[in-house]
């Protein structure tokens, strides 16, 4: 994540109206609007249609293709605890099952909190733990779809898998979210790439990534999703063998229902990423570093090189199950952070900082990770100042000295402190914020910056959720600090937005129970 190379032609930062205040998500359609070229975005009329509350919803039933169920082999956990962490084995030949270890370790639930209003819990963060990202995985000629709740490869095929095909099913996310479900979805594509990476690498499988193509409503279709404008566009993940391509003609799609206007504006995004690939904008700005959209590239690294030990985690199946988001004690909602009464060692943001600087595994992903400015608010860290810092090729450089800004970010924090809700920002060791310039990376990558940007961002905070598993803490993905304020204490430019943030904190114990499902 670094500054352009090259200086970008600006133009005059926009005042962007904040429909419903200050709320950063609330305010996502303008800044897209305003990376595509309008200097005066105006709320889209959705934005204050009345919709049932989140808590309301019920996720739609899985897109279970005809077929039996083929139940994943036992023994994952086995083999993840006889991995000392941070070791990696080398690729080779692999077992017969070292696949469905391999998707085991990335998607199946590992524990069960009844304490937490939300369950199950797999090793990577979702919103509200619906998991609206699917993997469906192939072996040339049908598609089975992985169900991690039952264990099973759920259709037909007899065939050897070797193809997964990930997409996130927008109507899994409560309709209030409305556009943000967008974001949800193509964040935890980042966040499911980078589990999906650390696992094949785990059982030594090495692997290409294609990015979605033109093709994706047919792919969609041969995956057997009955509604394709539900859906993202998948990407392509071929392991251990490469897989011939298979071109799939751009059709139309059926249109969006009506009831749901956000939604219809959510696919149009999606599916415009692949507009523009190459070409010079119109907005007199110039497009460097052309990339493919389309063109595979291998899997690289989810794990940084030369990590410590870990006393907290000495196997890769510790890691993994020590991931959280931050407990509360008896139903109670958000997270909480014990205060540092003794500063944490320095090497607590160092292991951060080297899973933060691991580029994703496409050019493209990696333009978009490069366009990503990375500031943390530090405090209570052997050796390093309280305040802002920005972080830059593993490094933290401190921008401002600044104890109140831990307190600054909490008084923005949308689900401050209540009798039923935690907020332990203000005691968090980090807080780290991702954010962009829209017309700068619209410039760099045309439409399919935005979506690009998401995934970049998803990608570095599941590293970030493992960085804090190694060092004893949790850490929380959230969206919903206030953006003009907290852009305030962090020292952010008025033309850039947050994209994703995330809260590590000192976990505080509940006394409450876990739950084991690991297998």
């Amino acid at each position: 994540m670094t500054a352009p190379a090259e200086p970008w032609t600006r133009r005059a930062p926009v005042d962007l109206p904040g429909p419903e205040g200050d709320n950063s998500i609330a305010r996502e359609p303008l800044w897209y609007a305003y990376g595509t070229g309008d200097d005066a975005p105006e709320p889209p009329p959705w934005t204050w249609a009345a919709t049932p509350p989140p808590d309301s919803h019920v996720p739609p039933p899985p897109p279970r293709p005809p077929g039996p169920a083929t139940p994943l082999p036992p023994g994952t956990t086995d083999r993840l605890s006889a991995l000392p962490y941070p070791w990696l084995p080398s690729p080779g030949p692999a077992s017969p099952q070292a696949l469905a270890h391999a998707l085991t370790a990335t998607f199946a639930p590992l524990r069960r909190e009844p304490e937490n209003p939300y369950n199950e819990h797999r090793s990577y963060a979702s919103p509200r733990c619906l998991f609206p990202v699917h993997a469906f995985v192939g072996d040339g000629r049908d598609w089975r779809l992985l169900e991690p709740a039952r264990h099973t490869l759920t259709g037909p095929g007899t065939g050897s898998p070797g193809r997964i095909a990930l997409t996130g099913r927008y109507t899994a996310i409560p309709l209030a979210y409305q556009w943000f479900r967008g974001s949800l979805v193509a964040i935890e594509t980042g966040m499911v790439l980078r589990a999906l990476s650390l696992g094949l690498e785990l059982f030594g499988l090495p692997a290409t990534l294609t990015p979605p193509t033109e093709g994706g409503p047919g792919l969609l279709r041969e995956l057997g999703v009955e509604h394709t404008w539900e859906w993202s566009l998948p990407w392509l993940v071929d392991v251990d063998r490469p897989h011939p391509s298979v071109h799939r003609p751009a059709e139309p799609e059926p249109p969006v229902p009506e009831g749901d206007p956000s939604l219809g504006h959510v696919v149009d995004v999606n599916r415009g990423a692949l507009r523009g690939a190459g070409q010079q904008s119109t907005r007199g700005y110039r497009r460097v570093g052309a990339i493919s959209h389309t063109q595979p590239a291998p899997v690289t690294t989810a794990v940084p090189p030369a990590l410590p030990a870990s006393p907290r985690t000495p196997t890769w199946s510790d890691l993994l199950w020590h991931r959280h988001s931050g407990r509360m004690p008896r139903g109670l909602h958000g997270m909480d952070s014990a205060k540092c009464h003794t500063p944490l060692p320095a090497r607590a943001l160092t292991t951060a900082l080297a899973w933060l600087g691991v580029p994703p595994p496409h050019p493209l992903l990696a333009e978009a990770f490069d366009a990503v400015t990375v500031t943390a608010v530090v405090q209570h860290i052997d050796g390093h100042t309280p305040g802002v810092h920005h972080v830059h090729h593993g490094t933290a450089d401190l921008r401002r000295r600044d104890p109140t800004a831990p307190a600054g970010l909490e008084a923005n924090y949308g689900y401050g402190l209540t009798p039923v809700n935690g907020c332990g920002i203000a005691n968090a060791p980090l807080t780290v914020f991702f954010s962009v310039r829209p017309r700068e990376l619209f410039a760099r990558l045309g439409p399919a910056g935005w979506s690009a940007a998401q995934h970049a961002c998803g990608w570095a905070v599941h590293g970030l959720c493992l960085a804090a598993a190694a060092e004893g803490l949790f850490a929380r993905p959230v969206r919903a600090f206030k953006e003009i304020q907290t852009k305030e204490v962090l020292g952010l430019g008025e033309d850039e937005t947050i994209v994703l943030s995330a809260v590590a904190g000192v976990p505080r114990e509940t006394g409450g129970a876990v739950l084991d499902l690991r297998t």
